[in-house]
């Protein structure tokens, strides 16, 4: 396991103020178990946020006929909708939601070439909220795979996960499993799937982003 590149300068910046809320403990306070409180405190505290920003090792299962899921989290929708900014059509739709304890790496679920990328600025609504995947800032994302079947998938900012980092543009070519993207702190990932796609997960199903098949094509 190693440490993201988007936690780092956070990491440490953490580290050094609990050092300095420890010492100023220690300093003002003689009380033993208010100083082993607040320790154990930082501690777990800081070991939360470190696993936020882990990046898990392991070997990406290939298959060109494999979905595999985008992100860690909870299946928290699954239907059939349509897609109006893009693929204009209708499309089964996956939600994935990412809890602030989650692995917050986004991986594509297919191998291919992207050939549509925006950027959206906008609100900050729950992640789980029905018009989170159209009025939240977010991203859009558009594989097209080598048989030419086009995959979307959006990244979608929740209440407390206000900075979307995503590192791909029109053009780029990326393996499945590859690193896509990032989001802080909660948030939530959208996957549109072409109608004759077969589901493999159920609702509340946990997902590992890069490992879990979500769906056949």
């Amino acid at each position: 396991m190693t440490i993201h590149r988007e936690g780092r300068t956070i990491l440490f910046v953490l580290l050094v103020i609990l050092f300095l809320i420890n010492w100023l403990v220690s300093a003002f306070t003689a009380q033993p178990a208010i100083q082993n409180i607040v320790i154990g405190a930082s501690i777990i505290f800081y070991l939360l946020i470190l696993q936020f920003f882990r990046i898990p090792i392991f070997k990406i299962a290939k298959n060109e006929k494999q979905i595999l899921a985008p992100a860690d989290g909870k299946v928290v929708v699954i239907e059939e909708t349509e897609e109006t900014e893009y693929l204009k059509g209708k499309r089964k739709q996956i939600s994935i939601f990412m809890s602030p304890i989650n692995v917050h790496i986004n991986r594509m679920p297919v191998a291919g070439s992207i050939s549509y990328f925006k950027y959206h600025p906008g609100k900050y609504l729950v992640a789980w909220h029905p018009k989170s995947s159209t009025e939240n800032e977010r991203t859009t994302v558009v594989a097209k795979m080598k048989d030419g079947t086009e995959i979307l998938f959006r990244q979608i900012a929740g209440a407390l996960a206000r900075r979307i980092k995503w590192y791909v543009k029109e053009g780029q070519k990326l393996d499945q499993g590859d690193e896509f993207g990032f989001i802080k702190f909660g948030s939530r990932v959208d996957i549109f799937l072409p109608l004759n796609a077969k589901i493999l997960v159920n609702i509340d199903d946990i997902t590992k982003g890069g490992k879990t098949v979500i769906a056949e094509l």
